[in-house]
């Protein structure tokens, strides 16, 4: 990193930024970095961030002040001064992540450390706009009755993550027509910030689900990164550059939408090849009608042979897929998720890695493709991180360390 004339400062992007500005950046630089390599100590948070060892130390004492972080035990029997590892305080700051989901809703309270301490998941047929947002509404009334004083005043508020443009594409799971202009008329947000009371912030699905896999992954993370959640529709999100790529609309990484073939050779769509809807619509052309469960409890023995036949089906078009976010984004690593029993993501991983040798490749090579972490549980649990990353880290904090 750069350097203002005053050694001890981080040079400001362009010009015209506040001091106050520079202090925050810097803050939330060596908070990140902190997050990222627990028990780094005074020195090697300077080394690491370029920072001057006395700015440094100022740093460490403020977010020690506001209760960021806390000391661990001094290190001592090594060269120079003991060194005293440095760790986010789990207690620093709370924040609750929604996922509001085509077949379920799930709320879910974390800490700074990005631990789940409350998580609670209700599965239904369709979103209702005339209830969903009353049951929010209470069970985070009744997280934050839950929390002491002290712990309500470091919650940062609410994350929401949803499908985009719900009102535009509820109807193809409803038969009540009235369901579709009630959701075209709701701001997600600004309505469950009305019923709760709390700052809350929307983010697309897939993306929060993208983050939540990104902070899952152990150092050092990839700062080229596509992730595939397998659902009623297909989520997705993209790191590009460290960061978390949004777009102005929050839904710049609708890798579903790519156009890619199926088994046939005809043209089609990720979703409508690859997701939990492509695969029920595919049991109800041959007789079978789908279990009325999330995909989570399917008895997925009793699906074959249809099951093998669709996840090879999925796994072509998932291994397209990341083929073509290759071209666009430098990936270093693809993560394949879903909402299933654990052995048959792994079954579904196994084709797309199969399907991916397949395909011809140029300079770039094939993406290095995976099994998430985290399954039907990854959106909420991003949408409650975000925020805190949001106010806390630099927004492209996997860069540091490096």
């Amino acid at each position: 990193m750069s350097k203002t004339d005053d050694p001890d400062e981080l040079s400001p992007v362009g010009r015209g930024v506040p001091q106050a500005g520079v202090r925050i950046a810097n803050e939330r630089a060596v908070l990140s970095l902190i997050a990222i390599i627990p028990g780094s100590s005074n020195a090697d948070l300077a080394r690491r961030s370029g920072l001057g060892p006395q700015t440094t130390s100022r740093i460490i004492s403020d977010l020690e002040d506001r209760g960021l972080i806390v000391r661990g035990q001094v290190l001592r029997g090594r060269r120079g001064q003991p060194a005293t590892p440095l760790f986010l305080n789990p207690d620093g700051a709370y924040s609750i992540g929604v996922e509001i989901g085509w077949r379920h809703v799930q709320v879910t309270l974390v800490n700074l450390t990005g631990k789940v301490l409350s998580h609670e998941r209700r599965a239904y047929a369709y979103p209702d706009a005339t209830t969903l947002f009353a049951e929010i509404a209470t069970r985070i009334a009744d997280l934050v009755a839950g929390l002491t004083p002290q712990q309500r005043a470091r919650l940062v508020g609410v994350g929401v993550a949803s499908p985009t443009a719900m009102g535009r594409n509820v109807e193809m799971f409803l038969t009540h027509p009235e369901q579709q202009p009630l959701w075209e008329a709701i701001d997600i947000a600004a309505r469950i910030a009305a019923d709760t009371g709390l700052p809350t912030e929307w983010f697309n699905d897939g993306s929060a689900a993208c983050w939540a896999e990104i902070i899952a992954l152990p150092d050092p993370r990839p700062t080229g990164f596509a992730y595939f959640h397998v659902g009623a529709y297909i989520g997705a999100g993209i790191i590009a550059d460290g960061r978390l790529w949004e777009g102005p609309t929050g839904n710049a990484a609708n890798l579903g939408a790519i156009m890619v073939s199926d088994r046939h050779g005809a043209p089609s769509f990720v979703h409508r090849v690859a997701s939990i809807t492509a695969f029920e619509r595919w049991l109800r052309e041959v007789g079978v009608t789908p279990p009325p469960c999330s995909p989570q409890d399917w008895d997925w023995d009793t699906l074959e042979p249809h099951a093998t036949a669709w996840l090879d089906d999925a796994g072509r078009a998932l291994a397209q897929a990341a083929m073509t976010t290759q071209a666009m984004v430098e990936l270093d690593k693809a993560s394949i998720d879903g909402s299933m029993p654990r052995p048959v993501v792994e079954r579904l991983l196994q084709r797309v890695q199969h399907h991916l040798a397949l395909l011809p490749v140029l300079r770039s090579g094939r993406p290095v493709v995976a099994i998430g972490h985290l399954g039907a549980f990854a959106a909420a649990k991003g949408a409650a991180l975000l925020p805190v990353y949001k106010r806390y880290f630099s927004s492209a904090w996997s860069h540091f360390g490096a």
